[in-house]
């Protein structure tokens, strides 16, 4: 039984070892290549096409389609890839040449452009958050099992070893009866979040409906979905900062921590009943989204889940799960997003059973996780899904589950009441649905 403790710790470095090793898939030939469209080409679409271009070189796929619905953005892009652009996606999506579609577009526009470019017979990596609706979320699971189609979201994160790490101590019994899981989200500017220019570049003041040559934006194509509002500088170059657009901290933030832990529970899983709280505490400016936010959610199963975030304070908790018999802290500093050499699993002392420490011992156990390029992991990982025809990573269900989490908890914040899920109507309610 004591190489039990040892066999883990060694099988668990194996496992993480293979899964650190993302195999680029290398094309057999230029036909093997995989078409790309990308749809938004802000600030994060900016981002991608730099891992992109990596794929590009080393023939695994080629970019053959740009979208933005500003002019500037779609220029840009058009001769950085010598491709068709265009300033509605719809001509995009549709193109025959087109494998896959990539959309990096503001939040309130994933659902309209994935189900399109679904209905399209494409492929779809789909920044987070997922959607923008839990309706949407239930539109996006029921099309990919109509269409058979590969969906990744965009949170590279559950690409990382040691969700799926903690998963298997989990399911090896090393916690016990899992009871909680906790995980925060802190950051802190002079600026204030979603003011700086990391996000979509400086604001240009020219820029707008009214816009000659460069300097013309769709608006109305930008709207989409939401309520059609005059344009507005702020509203369109800094979204995340209004309701229509984003759920600010819940969808932005608060994705990267809860779909990984998804990744780590025995199965994904929706919410039972959520409450929120929080407020717009040092940035009164023109938000609407809070500046400090904090949930708590509880599940089916019986467990629950505590996120806690501040946008004017930049102090991490612990990210780890909770058992009856043991612990498992997979972020020991706290920022989901950034590399942890280890994980460990850390025993109930005060419970410990004659055969819990027979098999691992009575102190703490750290598994090593190898560093890795998330964003390239997570992209060979749609390739590779693209075709095996398989379910990726961060596949439409968990990303489901993780979106309904986020939602429920920014409609509870805004109508200052505790929520309830029903799975089997995908709608929230304030009383506990009937069983």
């Amino acid at each position: 039984m004591a190489l039990d403790r040892r066999e883990f710790v060694k099988g668990g470095a194996g496992v993480g070892m293979a899964l650190g090793l993302a195999r680029t898939a290398k094309a057999a030939s230029a036909n093997d290549r995989i078409n790309i469209a990308v749809v938004g080409m802000g600030g994060r679409g900016n981002y991608h096409a730099k891992i992109l271009d990596k794929f590009q070189q080393e023939g695994v796929c080629q970019v053959v389609g740009v979208c933005d619905v500003y002019q500037r953005r779609l220029t840009a892009f058009k001769e950085r890839y010598k491709c068709y652009g265009s300033l509605d996606y719809r001509e995009v999506v549709s193109r025959k040449d087109v494998d896959a579609v990539l959309i990096t577009t503001p939040d309130h526009t994933h659902a309209p452009i994935s189900l399109a470019a679904m209905d399209a017979g494409k492929d779809v990596y789909v920044e987070k958050p997922m959607t923008h609706t839990i309706e949407e979320a239930r539109q996006m699971v029921e099309k990919v099992k109509q269409t058979k189609r590969v969906l990744q979201v965009g949170s590279q994160t559950t690409s990382a070893a040691q969700w799926h790490l903690a998963k298997k101590a989990i399911a090896d019994g090393m916690i016990g009866q899992m009871i909680m899981s906790q995980g925060s989200y802190h950051r802190n500017s002079n600026e204030g979040e979603w003011n700086g220019s990391i996000y979509d570049g400086p604001p240009n003041p020219a820029a707008g409906p009214q816009g000659k040559g460069e300097d013309y934006v769709d608006w109305k194509a930008w709207l989409g979905p939401a309520p059609n509002r005059p344009f507005n500088t702020d509203r369109f170059f800094r979204f995340r900062k209004y309701w229509d657009y984003s759920g600010g901290i819940a969808t932005d933030l608060f994705y990267h921590v809860i779909a990984p832990l998804n990744v780590c529970w025995s199965e994904p899983q929706f919410p039972f009943k959520v409450m929120a709280g929080g407020g717009i505490c040092v940035f009164k400016d023109e938000r609407e989204v809070p500046d400090t936010f904090h949930l708590v959610a509880e599940y089916k199963k019986g467990h629950s889940v505590v996120l806690s975030s501040s946008m004017a304070n930049d102090e991490h908790i612990p990210g780890l799960i909770r058992g009856h018999e043991g612990s498992i802290v997979m972020v020991e500093h706290g920022q989901f997003e950034r590399y942890s050499p280890y994980i460990t699993v850390r025993p109930q002392k005060s419970v410990m059973s004659d055969a819990y420490k027979a098999k691992w011992g009575a102190e703490d156990i750290k598994i090593d996780v190898p560093r890795e390029n998330l964003m390239q992991k997570h992209y060979t990982n749609f390739f590779e899904c693209m075709r095996t025809r398989r379910q990726p990573t961060l596949d439409v269900h968990t990303g489901a589950c993780a979106q309904v989490l986020v939602t429920m908890s920014v409609e509870a914040y805004r109508e200052g009441r505790t929520l309830y899920f029903d799975e089997t109507s995908w709608k929230t309610q304030t009383k506990p649905p009937k069983a």
